[in-house]
């Protein structure tokens, strides 16, 4: 195994493909089974999933591996991802498993791991695993193999601690909500914690075939929601994506809200309630200028992080805040979750509209973005265009024309072979010259 085995959010892939095969399933359970078992007393791990086809294979191997070295394995089943981070600490889980690729289609799957605190791995601890890997792992006699066994709480533990995330003795009485589960994790826990707290729920994207997960609907699809919303004349979306650990939301006209504008609500009414940690809110290179612009005006601090969650989290936690989040729709709020929960960040905006009494259309919209665009540039295997000397001459051009109106931001994808380009200015015009000319100079790079 000559390759890296982790990006930036675990390891992913084509179901199937290296790295996603059952055989490195079961060595990277074993590995990472021997890097959490450190003596003979009892460990366990717990391992959920999402819906894909290809999650049976994976949680299989994975029990395998976990169980040759010693480990005792919980398997809860279609879980949010949130949920294991909740899990792993709670049930004194010495790692946590999630089997999925977020909002990726159906034929890619992926292996998140969360360490005892219900946090995902450190950098270190992934190398230690890998190097495990590499040098082989010894595995436990016969009388020390692993149990395996179906854990059937999971689920109802789960609804039962995102419902006292919501405020607390306010309800969801009188709203009509739209849920979009992206045929994913949350197919049966979104509804249900709506439902109980008052809601009329109106569900879609919640019939999982292990081959429609994210087709067409969920958080990368809105217009799905969208649609019903205006249809059914709801108060709310909520599009959630295939692990249920990113939001986005649609107000009663059909309008879509992304994360920077939930988290400019969510930020700003903690910081007025005393709650917002350090008054500061973090989030990644990818979030709006006017995100920032706004947040300067109310005395909040805006950090900003490379683009992951995990890049987010740990900032979090280096600075002790209590809130993040990426453009896409990851809300982390560690006051009640270790990674992002779609869920649980979406209840903070209905917790708003119950306390306000103002429609979703006035709450989703916080501040006027500037302008963005993003391009993807997909470049042959070998070539480097990042460090042709044209791009770097047309890369600083271009931010000299931006000045403090715009930013640019260039950089390489984590898991495909493309350069992603975006752009911000006040202009327009200046946005699409500036934008077009670095993608004329990547593309003649690649």
């Amino acid at each position: 195994m000559s390759e890296k085995l982790f990006g930036t959010d675990g390891v992913r892939g084509k179901a199937n493909s290296w790295p996603m095969t059952a055989e490195m399933a079961l060595k990277l359970g074993a590995a990472a089974g021997r890097f959490f078992r450190r003596d003979q007393n009892e460990h366990r791990v717990v391992i959920g999933k999402d819906t894909r086809r290809s999650g049976y294979m994976i949680e299989y191997a994975l029990t395998a591996g976990f169980t040759s070295t010693g480990m005792d394995v919980f398997l809860l089943g279609p879980v949010p991802t949130p949920a294991i981070g909740y899990l792993t600490h709670g049930l004194r889980a010495d790692v946590g498993v999630m089997i999925s690729a977020s909002h990726n289609p159906a034929d890619d799957n992926g292996i998140k791991l969360f360490g005892p605190d219900g946090f995902k791995l450190s950098d270190e601890a992934e190398a230690g695993i890998e190097a495990l890997m590499q040098d082989g792992v010894p595995l436990s006699a016969p009388g020390n193999i692993g149990r395996a066994k179906r854990f059937e709480d999971a689920r109802g533990r789960y609804v039962e601690y995102a419902k006292t995330t919501f405020p607390y003795r306010k309800r969801l009485d009188g709203l009509r909500v739209v849920v979009d589960c992206a045929n994913g994790a949350a197919y049966r826990t979104a509804p249900s914690v709506l439902w109980e707290l008052g809601a009329e729920v109106i569900p879609i994207g919640v019939e999982p075939n292990g081959y429609n997960i994210n087709d067409g609907c969920g958080s990368t699809h809105p217009e799905a929601a969208a649609q019903k919303v205006l249809e059914t004349r709801a108060d709310i979306g909520i599009c959630l994506d295939g692990d249920a650990d990113r939001v986005v939301l649609v107000d009663e006209t059909g309008h879509v809200a992304d994360g920077d504008q939930i988290m400019a609500l969510i930020a700003t009414r903690w910081a007025e309630d005393g709650r917002l940690a350090g008054n500061t809110l973090v989030a990644t290179v990818m979030s709006n200028l006017g995100l920032e612009r706004h947040l300067n005006a109310k005395g909040i601090e805006l950090k900003r992080t490379a683009v992951g969650d995990r890049y987010v989290v740990e900032e979090m936690r280096a600075g002790g805040y209590s809130l993040g989040g990426e453009q896409s729709g990851h809300i982390v709020m560690t006051d009640y979750a270790t990674t992002g929960d779609g869920l649980i960040g979406a209840l903070q905006f209905l917790g708003c509209m119950v306390e306000t009494g103002k429609p979703a259309s006035e709450l989703a919209r916080v501040f006027e973005p500037v302008p963005q665009k993003l391009v993807n540039v997909r470049y042959k295997q070998g070539a480097q265009p990042l460090s042709a000397e044209a791009v770097q001459e047309a890369i600083a051009k271009a931010e000299t024309r931006l000045g403090h109106d715009g930013r640019l931001l260039i950089r390489k994808s984590g898991t495909e072979p493309l350069i992603r380009v975006m752009a911000e200015a006040v202009e327009p015009a200046l946005l699409d010259d500036v934008l077009n000319s670095v993608v004329d100079a990547v593309q003649a790079a690649s």
